[in-house]
């Protein structure tokens, strides 16, 4: 007989672990403590196994049933669930040692001591404010160009075209970085040149003043190219 919401809230515990089967190989398994955890039985290859789905009530009974019926879709195509189940959490557990996050972190880690502090810091809070947000967390392997670019898009409308030119050399210099580590096929930011509003040149003003272009002559003759001293 199938469960109902009813019946498991109104079943107590007992002395020892029992359990209230519902459809098709899933069940409620109460402890003697009084938790209750979704369980699942199938055969696969002859074999009798299991899953599980997750405690109630933050599993409800309609989210037990639909992860028993997507368990049941994938033994009908020939898949273990249980091994499918294993293989999904290796990728999400590889996918996060290779997101662009941590790819970029331990870039910036890299070359920071080649970097005065000011620089480095730039660098590190301009990633942390304008791109980690956006695609972080995802493998830097999975992010497209337009993506990218919507991102520096942002940073545009803002106002701040010379930081999103700044943003993308960055996120260039983690992607080269991931391809020689391995964790990328090739720089997705080569494919974003021109793609950006240009950054407007300023115009120093020019020096007029008679006297100071005196000085400045005076500086230029004075000047001695040191880097010729040491040819032999």
């Amino acid at each position: 007989m199938a469960l109902t919401e009813l019946k498991i809230k109104n079943t107590k515990a007992k002395d020892k672990s029992f359990k209230l089967a519902d459809e098709k190989g899933l069940y409620l398994l109460i402890s003697a403590n009084g938790s209750k955890h979704w369980k699942c039985k199938y055969r696969y290859d002859g074999k009798e196994k299991k899953l599980s789905f997750g405690a109630y009530p933050e599993v409800s009974l309609a989210e037990a049933r639909r992860k028993r019926d997507e368990a049941k879709r994938l033994l009908a195509d020939d898949i273990d669930p249980g091994l499918h189940r294993q293989e999904r959490k290796l990728a999400r557990l590889l996918g996060a040692e290779n997101s662009f996050e941590l790819i970029a972190l331990e870039w910036h880690a890299k070359n920071v001591a080649n970097w005065t502090p000011d620089h480095g810091n730039r660098i590190l809070t301009r990633l942390k404010k304008d791109i980690l947000p956006w695609f972080g967390k995802r493998p830097i392997s999975e992010i497209k160009a337009r993506e990218l670019l919507n991102t520096l898009e942002r940073i545009q409308k803002r106002g701040a075209v010379e930081t999103a030119h700044r943003a993308l050399q960055n996120c260039s210099q983690v992607f080269r970085y991931a391809v020689i580590t391995g964790r990328a096929e090739y720089d997705i930011c080569s494919n974003l040149r021109g793609a950006l509003q240009p950054v407007k040149v300023r115009n120093h003003s020019s020096i007029t003043n008679p006297n100071e272009i005196s000085a400045l002559l005076k500086v230029i003759d004075g000047y001695e190219d040191t880097s010729l001293l040491n040819v032999h």
